[in-house]
């Protein structure tokens, strides 16, 4: 019980240490995620087009 209890203690005293980030921050960062993810996501699907044409010409021959 002591254990969990001193755990809890220095969960609590860690949280008061932490610096969270501003509203401003947190968009700015969030649409710079969302962007990149978009953007992976175009090129894996732009990659992922053309290899099932190449699929499709190879097969057909």
């Amino acid at each position: 019980m002591k254990d969990g209890l001193q755990f809890l203690d220095g969960v609590k005293r860690e949280f008061g240490k932490v610096v969270w980030p501003s509203k401003a921050e947190l968009i700015g960062s969030t649409l710079v995620v969302l962007g990149l993810v978009t953007a992976f996501a175009l090129y894996l699907g732009a990659l992922d087009f053309m290899f099932a044409k190449l699929a499709e010409k190879v097969l057909s021959l």
